[in-house]
């Protein structure tokens, strides 16, 4: 087997980082007998300076069409299988105690099977796929989240690890949660579009509610650290969905591959009460936003949006930088509402992946990697943590079980 590999390079993933990390693939790959080749892609804010776009459009079409794609060193590409299986449950010890000794799993005809084995490791991902179980962690209303990812995660293998032994850890009542597209299949992502649904230049405009409101500081952070919990604002608001605004001026500034995909839920106007019509938003409500937004701006200084500028917008809720104002037609408006990608709460492990008990001892023959670790975020995530937590822990805990068998 042979796989291409973007490697994505810029923002601090320089040509050392990228050597390492393909040292340690190359590696891998030949103790395996796959072949791998590799392409180059810029990426980040020198790019943005450059080409208005952290991303270019012809980049995007080289990720797409890559087998992997490596921001770091994460190991091997993902390799998708046929659907099908699934976990059943988890076969008892021969002993009566807690702990695993194998799994049960249908196939892709409903057929039964087990597989006894001296470790299991359990990387089944959290329960953000399932309405009730959100309903039950996470509170009212989080049953009308869109599942951003796969539809799969539904949360049977947590409970499974739950009933032989195993602790729950960490906030089972705060997930990664994202401005996902209002219109997108609510019931799991699209492997083809992949992340083109989420709408992630917030921070170049104004987001407003069904009635013409902010309601989140735009500008708080870089996205990368407030993307993830802005989702669960969006919920909040009448309906669940809200509003991101731009105009002329801002609208080159856009994350292109994902305002310039389609479908995409959203509007153009020469004039707002136009844009708030169309966008079902109440006209007076925007028209108001907005002029108080302009009128509170500090435009001594200057706007760059490759950096945190300072350049607010001192109206309530404040906007602390990349305030720029909203004047130049036509105006542009996407339907967002709170796209969920995975959950905080899961199990309990040490730092070697073995799954834990309430006493924290392990459970015999159970370990764990990936989203169904709990104890890892709460509230909030910085991106691209949750790669580098499931290839640590997936390598520690393949490593263990692997020993310990």
């Amino acid at each position: 087997m042979s796989y291409t590999i973007a490697v994505i390079e810029g923002d601090g993933i320089g040509p050392e980082l990228v050597r390492a990390a393909t040292r340690v693939m190359d590696a891998a790959a030949a103790a395996t007998g796959v072949e791998l080749a590799y392409e180059s892609v810029r990426a980040g804010a020198d790019r943005f300076r450059e080409t208005g776009s952290a991303v270019t459009p012809a980049d995007m079409n080289r990720l797409r069409e890559a087998d992997g794609i490596l921001k770091g060193p994460v190991g091997l590409p993902d390799v998708r299988h046929p659907d099908g299986a699934a976990v059943t449950g988890l076969l008892p010890r021969e002993d009566g105690g807690p702990g695993a000794a194998g799994v049960r799993h249908s196939d892709a005809t409903g057929a039964e099977h087990e597989v006894r084995a001296g470790a299991v490791v359990l990387a089944a991902g959290g329960f953000e796929a399932d309405p009730e179980r959100r309903e039950r962690h996470l509170g009212a209303g989080w049953s009308r989240a869109i599942v951003r990812g796969t539809p799969a995660n539904t949360g049977e293998v947590l409970d499974m690890a739950l009933a032989v032994g195993v602790a729950p850890y960490g906030d089972w009542g705060s997930c990664h949660s994202v401005a996902w597209d209002a219109g997108a299949p609510p019931g799991g992502g699209d492997r083809e579009l992949t992340n083109q649904y989420t709408r992630q230049s917030y921070p170049i405009g104004i987001v407003v509610n069904r009635e013409g409101r902010r309601f989140v500081d735009e500008g708080a952070d870089f996205r990368n650290y407030t993307y993830a919990r802005y989702g669960a604002e969006i919920l909040r608001q009448p309906g669940g969905v809200a509003f991101q605004i731009f105009d002329a001026a801002t609208r080159p500034l856009l994350r292109t591959e994902e305002y310039d995909s389609r479908p995409i839920t959203g509007a153009e106007a020469a004039s707002l009460p136009e844009l708030a019509r169309a966008l079902g938003v109440d006209p007076e409500g925007l028209v108001t936003t907005v002029s108080e937004f302009n009128a509170a701006i500090d435009t001594v200084r200057p706007f760059d949006p490759a950096v945190k500028d300072g350049r607010a917008s001192r109206t309530d809720p404040p906007k602390s930088n990349w305030a720029v104002a909203l004047e130049t037609p036509p105006y542009y408006g996407y339907a967002v509402s709170c796209g969920i990608t995975f959950t905080f709460g899961g199990l309990r492990i040490d730092d070697s992946g073995r799954a834990l008990d309430r006493a924290g001892g392990p459970v015999p023959g159970l370990y764990a990697a990936g989203e169904l670790v709990g104890g890892l975020f709460s509230g909030n995530y910085p991106g691209g943590t949750g790669l580098t937590a499931g290839a640590v822990f997936g390598r520690a805990a393949g490593a263990t079980a692997a020993k310990e068998a």
